[in-house]
């Protein structure tokens, strides 16, 4: 009888976080800090081989870049790829899905990393600014990744500025394109979520094992839809597992989620 490998929660959102590139063909998968990138890397290695990654400096690679100190000799080149190039090719052109990690998400999948609290002249916390959340938002594909959801996060109402465009039908300024706005999913410490609701809203698809739908809502700060059949998200496979381990030598994904919790919650 085979046993079950053991696994963290941090490894199985990274697994579920693949899924959001399965099918997208060739363009650039981009994961915005540790788990997304190890997410992304996991998908170019089993179930969708044409996507394309960088080794985040100037180059496309045959082979995702581990994460943490490395050689960069042992890298594969497929091509040169330096930051204006990437744009053009890339980012504007619509070949590229970005997993990024807002602080605010609403409702409409609009989110904020700019400020929180306060006046745009006067906020209470000042962050990043919208950098280049707006036309990214409206050129390529964009997933989203929570390590701690709660209410803080998915905020009631609408995020603090509006840093990226989402589905808010408030916003839906009359004669311009919103047709390249695409959204696919939102992989938290909890659960998976698409944008299958009403005009576009958040709608939960997927619950981590041993969590409720109220405790999602719970976390949430505006109404939850769900799907008509919510899943139970799959264990890793030993093969997953010994994939993200040959990419994340130095175990930084035990640092994403506080405490690093086991993958089969009590």
């Amino acid at each position: 009888m085979t046993t079950a490998p053991e696994f963290t929660l941090c490894e199985q959102i990274i697994v579920a976080a693949s899924e959001a590139w399965r099918g997208n063909g060739e363009l650039v998968a981009t994961g915005i800090g540790p788990a997304p990138r190890l997410a992304a890397s996991l998908a170019k290695l089993t179930h969708t081989p044409e996507l394309m990654m960088t080794d985040g400096e100037a180059y496309l690679v045959e082979d995702p870049v581990p994460l943490g100190p490395r050689g960069y000799d042992d890298r594969k080149a497929a091509g040169y790829l330096p930051f204006s190039r990437f744009f053009d090719a890339a980012v504007w052109s619509g070949k590229r899905h970005a997993m990024v990690t807002p602080s605010q998400i609403d409702r409409f999948g609009q989110t904020n990393i700019s400020y929180l609290g306060g006046t745009y002249d006067q906020p209470k916390v000042q962050m990043l600014g919208a950098r280049g959340f707006p036309g990214n938002s409206i050129c390529h594909i964009n997933s989203m990744f929570v390590p701690a959801h709660s209410k803080r996060i998915f905020v009631e109402g609408e995020v603090d500025m509006v840093s990226s465009v989402g589905f808010n039908p408030a916003r839906r300024t009359l004669g311009v394109n919103f047709s390249r706005v695409d959204l696919r999913l939102i992989v938290t410490d909890l659960c998976v979520m698409d944008f299958g609701g009403q005009n576009n809203a958040v709608r939960v698809v997927m619950l981590h094992p041993g969590v409720t739908f109220d405790q999602v809502q719970e976390a949430t700060g505006f109404a939850l839809e769900a799907a008509a059949e919510i899943r139970a998200t799959p264990a890793p496979t030993a093969e997953q597992l010994a994939i993200i381990a040959r990419l994340d030598p130095h175990d930084l994904r035990a640092t994403v989620i506080k405490d690093n919790p086991a993958g089969k919650r009590s």
